[in-house]
């Protein structure tokens, strides 16, 4: 097995857009072929069953896009001014997802790796924008697949969602009133395929390690970390695994049993 830190983002810019757009083709394959029945079927979100979660993806596409391509109109659309009427039945709810992740790609396409865009947290670089987007896909697209049944491929794109999951400790903290910890933590993470190491930090005392899709699951909050088989070393790795939040939003924490 290599060390190292093989990047999906180390083909540029243009290749966190390339695995934005794939990963949504993968969502595309698990609910292209749904009807409205499976369309109904709950997921682990409570109250959210598959067409809610990908009404709330179309919606989060919608918004990313005018982040992008409007930026000057950003806060208000972000305050419910002037959002565009959501169709509720599947078939319009999916079309809507399919055009807006479109309408978002595209725009990405013609930004650059140094624009800046705004959003709910604070203004993104463009390449940790695509990034936080692909999260918010894979995450939902693991809802989704857990939820009717059908597997959901791990690939070299996690890579992505594992970087944000380690770059969001302070904020993790900081959501849940706590201060940083000065300490730093290692992450050994086995990659796709488990030929290949991502490794981040430097702790010989403090580490956490294990499958990099478990370390996605948890910092994403679609499992808990004693619902994984992480190895997590350290008082502080054991807190921060606890409360692990990659995505913007007032603090959670994943519940015992969540999905799978």
């Amino acid at each position: 097995m290599s060390e190292g830190r093989a990047d999906p983002a180390a083909k540029g810019y243009g290749g966190v857009v390339d695995d934005l757009e794939a990963e949504g083709a993968a969502l595309e394959a698990v609910i292209g072929p749904l009807d409205a029945a499976a369309a109904a079927t709950p997921t682990a979100a409570e109250g959210w069953d598959v067409r809610d979660t990908v009404a709330h993806l179309a919606g989060g596409a919608w918004l990313a896009a005018v982040a992008v391509t409007e930026p000057a109109v950003f806060a208000d659309r972000l305050a419910g001014v002037d959002r565009p009427d959501a169709p509720r039945d599947w078939d319009g709810v999916r079309d809507r997802w399919r055009a807006e992740r479109g309408r978002l790609v595209a725009g990405l396409r013609a930004a650059g790796p140094h624009d800046r865009h705004p959003w709910i947290a604070g203004p993104m670089s463009g390449r940790s924008f695509g990034a936080a987007q692909l999260m918010e896909t894979w995450a939902h697209g693991v809802d989704i697949a857990d939820a009717v049944g059908v597997p959901y491929p791990a690939t070299f794109r996690l890579r992505h969602v594992a970087r944000l999951g380690v770059r969001t400790r302070p904020f993790t903290f900081a959501q849940h009133g706590l201060p940083a910890p000065e300490d730093d933590v290692r992450v050994l993470l086995d990659a796709p395929g488990g030929r290949v190491l991502w490794s981040w930090g430097r702790s010989e005392t403090e580490v956490v390690r294990g499958d990099a899709r478990d370390f996605c699951l948890v910092v994403t909050q679609r499992r808990h970390v004693d619902d994984t088989a992480l190895s997590v070393t350290g008082d502080v790795s054991q807190q921060w695994m606890q409360i692990a939040q990659a995505f913007a939003g007032p603090p959670t924490t994943a519940a015992r049993g969540r999905g799978g």
